[in-house]
């Protein structure tokens, strides 16, 4: 297989003769052949999309190729062939994944990168034309990811550095230099428990069942698997190993939390997981000390009529909004990459083009018969109408009859677009997000309905800055919300799409989607849409749903941002000035939004959002 891989170059060089499409045709049929035959699956279904995955039932999904065929591409392309063959081949579905301790909504997506790394190391040991391959492919993503521009540790989150280290683990290679300074800084601080977790990888690459076993083992190393939570309970016992001596009292309450505190302030990154029981020990075992115990304990420990009295969530707080940033994509991106994001996201549209024509053409003729066919027939005077002339021609006695066209009541608006910019939405959802926001606004606009289009993310993962100040200031209790905001503005309503076209592809970034905290950036959109001087109002979230922020999990009730999120929508849908709808990517949000529709993937786009705004714009 190494020596059929490494003459491809040859091959295609002798297709550069060959016009456009047939030299893209030829290419691709060259890449099938060989992914089938390096996965021993010969019928396997290929496609050329937007991403590249392999999953067995599904098929593998491959990068767009255009019909230009640029170096560029062909690298893209054969390194994901590679990648989804040899994951085809070494990677067992039917075996379980991570041991439940180990799995969590965070833990899941990672560890199929890391299984991923392990397939392609493993698999391709002892193929060099492969392995080019493969590394030509990192590099290149590396680049377009601008992974070269992270120079700090915090620049990268965790589930870019993890598979890079355990790339640079299993393969014994370093990194390419596109990574960049950021990974070196996660090298040279790494824990030497981190450093054991690495190594030990390394002799279970070729077992898969072992490799997940390890990969738990890792995420501990790490701090990232929250499954310690219930075992620090069990520590929360250590300080009651104290009461088996003195019996339980109320005295002991006072000692597990400083000594949890202590622990998490000693491990840096590990504040989070090890806090979260201490706030829920501290509101069951210390109810009449604390003010903000009645939402967190009333709730879960008392009657029914102290539940109903404690049902209002807390005063959300805020415990600084120093770090907070309102910023413009292009302030977030230079020029290049953006352009480049760009053409990213229109090769992700070009399967979708025929969708948005018929849906751009469908609507406007929708509006622009709200906004003026109306006619008043049997008027003495403007347009003869023809219609009417029969019975002139039968009856001459008859007077001609004529109308007239008259304007219909529709209110100018203003549609605003919130997009979830969370990790959560990383892969196939964000894609679909951006691909509702270029849609929606190009056919609105041309429409003549005004779009602004916003989204929304946290600047740092586990709290950024605003944690940090917390923790100066000696981590007061119920501190609020507890990380740094970043809302951006992708296009204003007053600027054209054609000058903020490439801001959408900044959605594609990997380093920009980290939390969310949903309820404020609500307020926020709500806010500039209310100032807006259109009468009609339309507020359109793009999201998952669900509001996730670490830092303030774990000093606040659990429930704190989801309570806050509630209380927004609920105020935004008792507004007469606003509508409010979601469109929930691949989660369904009809738990939180009174108006709501879901998503699972871009071919449903088209239909969905068709009836949607049919729906929306009818007049009232």
């Amino acid at each position: 297989m190494a020596t059929s891989r490494a003459k491809a170059p040859d091959r295609n060089q002798n297709d550069l003769a060959l016009p456009g499409s047939e030299r893209t045709d030829a290419f691709r049929r060259a890449t099938s052949a060989a992914l089938r035959a390096m996965s021993g699956e010969p019928e396997t279904e290929i496609s050329f999309a937007a991403s590249a995955s392999a999953k067995p039932g599904t098929g593998v999904q491959l990068p767009y190729v255009s019909r230009a065929l640029t170096p560029q591409e062909m690298t893209r392309v054969r390194g994901a062939a590679d990648a989804a063959a040899l994951r085809l081949k070494h990677h067992n579905s039917e075996l379980s994944p991570l041991p439940q301790q180990a799995d969590s909504a965070e833990t899941r997506p990672l560890y199929d990168a890391l299984e991923q790394v392990r397939c392609e190391v493993y698999g391709s040991r002892h193929m060099a034309g492969v392995r080019a391959n493969l590394d030509q492919k990192l590099a290149l993503d590396c680049s377009e990811n601008g992974y070269a521009r992270m120079s700090a540790r915090d620049d990268m989150p965790a589930n870019v550095a993890l598979p890079l280290l355990v790339r640079e683990a299993l393969s014994g290679l370093p990194s390419p230099s596109q990574a960049g300074p950021a990974l070196k800084a996660w090298r040279e601080t790494l824990s030497p428990e981190a450093k054991r977790a690495l190594s030990g990888l390394a002799s279970t690459q070729m077992d898969q069942q072992r490799f997940a076993e390890a990969c738990s083992g890792l995420f501990k190393a790490f701090d990232l698997t929250e499954e310690p939570e219930p075992d620090d309970q069990s520590q929360a016992d250590d300080p009651d190993q104290d009461d088996d001596s003195q019996t339980e009292s109320d005295q002991p309450d006072d000692d597990p939390s400083p000594q949890d505190q202590d622990d998490s302030e000693t491990h840096g990154f590990q504040p989070e997981p090890t806090e979260q029981p201490d706030s829920r020990d501290a509101s069951d075992s210390e109810l009449q000390d604390e003010g903000a115990e009645q939402p967190a304990g009333a709730l879960e420990d008392d009657n029914g009529k102290e539940a109903e009295a404690s049902a209002a969530p807390p005063a959300y707080k805020v415990f600084t909004n120093a770090f907070d940033e309102e910023a413009d994509a292009a302030d977030l991106c230079d020029p290049d990459e953006l352009a480049r994001l760009r053409q990213q996201l229109d090769q992700q549209l070009s399967s979708l083009q025929g969708v948005v024509s018929r849906l751009a053409h469908r609507l406007q003729r929708k509006l622009m018969a709200q906004q003026q066919r109306s006619w008043a027939f049997d008027q003495e005077e403007g347009i003869l109408d023809a219609a009417r002339l029969a019975r002139v021609v039968a009856n001459p006695t008859l007077s001609l009859s004529y109308k007239t066209e008259r304007q219909a009541e529709f209110r100018d608006t203003v549609v605003t677009l919130l997009i979830d910019n969370s990790g959560s939405m990383r892969g196939r959802p964000i894609s679909v997000a951006a691909m509702c926001g270029d849609i929606l606004a190009r056919t609105l606009e041309r429409c003549g309905v005004k779009t602004e289009v916003l989204g929304f993310t946290t600047r740092a993962w586990k709290g950024g800055q605003s944690r940090e100040r917390w923790v100066a200031a000696g981590r007061p209790p119920d501190p609020g919300r507890l990380n740094d905001l970043r809302h951006i503005i992708y296009k204003d309503a007053d600027t054209p799409l054609r000058r903020a076209r490439n801001n959408l592809g900044l959605m594609l970034r990997e380093g920009l989607l980290k939390e969310n905290i949903d309820g404020e950036a609500l307020l926020w959109a709500w806010k500039r849409l209310r100032r807006r001087p259109e009468h009609r109002r339309i507020l359109m979230v793009i999201s998952d749903g669900a509001p996730v922020d670490d830092s303030t999990f774990s000093t606040n009730p659990s429930s704190y941002l989801e309570d806050h999120l509630r209380s927004v929508i609920a105020r935004i849908e008792s507004s007469p000035e606003t509508e409010l709808l979601a469109i929930g990517i691949g989660h369904d949000v009809t738990r939180y939004y009174r108006n709501s529709v879901t998503l699972t993937n871009a071919e449903e786009l088209g239909g969905t959002m068709i009836k949607q705004l049919s729906d929306l714009f009818v007049a009232r």
